[in-house]
């Protein structure tokens, strides 16, 4: 897969994660709040933070890299077989690259 086809279909699996877990007023994946790593460095390890990693499973098993304490889900299983294990009052921060 392609880096941006990879980086698409992760910006529509974000957008339909929060649709799904009922956030609203979120309809376009420009609307998706992003932060930066040192944004996520500050939030690492509070237990109101679920951070997920949604990459594809090829790009996963490559990478030499992964974020302690990240869960894995696939993003070629429907979103709604796992975004419904996330409380909806936590912060859910999907990663990709």
């Amino acid at each position: 897969m392609t880096g941006t086809r990879s980086r698409m279909i992760c910006g529509m699996i974000a957008v339909l994660v929060i649709l799904a877990m009922g956030i609203p007023g979120v309809w376009a994946a420009e609307k998706v709040p992003r932060m930066t790593k040192e944004q996520l460095k500050e939030l690492m390890g509070k237990p109101d933070m679920v951070i997920l990693d949604v990459r594809s499973s090829s790009d996963w098993a490559k990478g030499q890299t992964k974020i302690q304490g990240a869960v894995r889900e696939d993003p070629g299983k429907p979103t709604k077989t796992w975004a419904e294990k996330y409380a909806k009052d936590k912060t859910i921060v999907l990663y990709c690259a």
